[in-house]
């Protein structure tokens, strides 16, 4: 089927751009881009000069299956990311059993198959997440794997990660790392400080996280293994990261939405939707991390969408589970940015979806001829009162209930087919 997308606003993260024009979808793919008009057969959707982009590629996204269906199934996941304007989901190995073995991906890429929206997984770089034994990363890749990485349990074990770097930069494979020094963040729930100090909460150093990144590139150079660092929310942190790049190490860093558009304050009395892995930084933490992915010094922003049972949140700050769901709020959260003129669009969407993308080496994240017509049209202007209970998550957990924001998600396509229409 042919479409035809009249009048939009075109977000080009490739040439950084904004300009008004028509697309051309056949067969999946884009077939043009410009001022031509419909071709006879086609179905034409008028955009309105919304904006045009595309399909966001969130890197980091836990799913309840296998063992947490209560939390967030495949079905869930797919309808949040449909809703959310996100058409790749990249899924994390932190399930129970941890995606550590082919039989384990071969089931969850199976359940996967099933959903409007694409889903890949990356796969646990060590058997059970544990740190003592590197899994098989060579079958696991032949399998589906787009990278490898124990999520936020730190691999202790320098002679470990050291051997499963060299393996995988003998595979061509991405390791995914998540950089802190694990015995100063033990137990830590929020960053120290004077807050911390005034709350009573047990607090980590920021200075934990550029150790731990400072010890992973030291192994990058010493295995030229490709690394992404999936967290970098830290100043001190950035000049490390600036070096590895200037010295030409194979080497791309992420950060949290959450990380860009909180900081430690929003915590207040001890609300545990706020509490992240890592926790929330300063406001000055926060500011160089907007500029860092500005500048491109950070490449990917991802949603870092981790469901949780009300259970599981509603416990003393110390005790409750981590994370937020955020696949619906990605996108609004990230108008943030713009709105208050930090990021421009095609910036944003370069950290969205074209370096994500590119780094896991997808053909998606880019709006040209012969791309993917994965594209989600939004109304960055549209403004509403975010009500938890209306999310397509299993779980509610969002730091951003009951707050204004602005942007909306007006429909989602795959593969030029639409996955989701916003409903007036």
């Amino acid at each position: 089927m042919t479409l035809f997308l009249h009048d939009a606003r075109l977000i080009d993260p490739e040439a950084l751009t904004e300009t008004r024009g028509n697309v051309v979808i056949d067969n999946g793919i884009i077939a043009a881009i410009g001022q031509m008009q419909a071709p006879a057969d086609a179905e034409v959707i008028e955009c309105g000069g919304k904006c045009l982009a595309p399909g966001i590629v969130d890197w980091g996204v836990k799913i309840g299956e296998p063992g947490e269906r209560h939390k967030e199934s495949f079905r869930s996941v797919a309808q949040a990311a449909a809703a959310g304007g996100v058409t790749t989901v990249i899924a994390r190995p932190d399930t129970a059993p941890a995606i550590d073995t082919p039989e384990t991906l071969e089931f969850v890429t199976r359940r996967a198959a099933q959903a409007p929206v694409r889903i890949l997984h990356m796969a646990a770089l060590t058997k059970g997440r544990e740190g003592r034994e590197m899994t098989e990363i060579g079958f696991l890749r032949d399998a589906g794997a787009v990278a490898f990485t124990d999520c936020d349990h730190v691999t202790t074990s320098t002679k470990v990660l050291t051997r499963a770097m060299t393996y995988a930069r003998a595979l061509g494979a991405l390791i995914v790392s998540h950089p802190q020094e694990p015995g100063l963040s033990a137990g830590a729930s929020v960053t120290s400080g004077k807050f911390a100090t005034l709350r009573g909460l047990p607090g980590v150093s920021p200075m934990a996280e550029r150790m731990g990144l400072e010890r992973d590139l030291a192994l990058v150079e010493m295995t030229g293994v490709a690394y992404h660092a999936d967290q970098i929310t830290t100043a001190h942190s950035l000049p490390a990261l600036t070096r590895a790049k200037a010295a030409g190490l194979n080497v791309t860093a992420g950060i949290s939405i959450h990380h860009l558009t909180l900081n430690e304050f929003d915590v207040g009395d001890y609300r545990t939707f706020f509490k992240f892995t890592p926790p929330l930084r300063s406001e000055a933490d926060r500011l160089a991390m907007v500029a860092a992915v500005a500048e491109g010094t950070i490449d990917v922003i991802c949603s870092l969408h981790t469901p949780a049972d009300e259970e599981s949140k509603r416990l003393p700050f110390e005790e409750a589970d981590a994370g937020a769901v955020g696949l619906e709020t990605l996108l609004p959260a990230a108008m943030r940015l713009y709105h208050a003129e930090q990021i421009g669009l095609p910036e944003l969407f370069r950290a969205l979806s074209l370096n994500p993308a590119k780094r896991l080496g997808l053909p998606q994240g880019r709006l040209a001829e012969g791309a993917p017509a994965d594209l989600v049209l939004f109304d960055p202007e549209a403004p509403f009162v975010l009500d938890r209970w209306t999310l397509q998550s299993k779980s509610k957990n969002t730091p951003f209930d009951g707050a204004r924001m602005q942007g909306r998600v007006l429909a989602t396509f795959v593969a030029g087919q639409k996955v989701y229409n916003y409903d007036t």
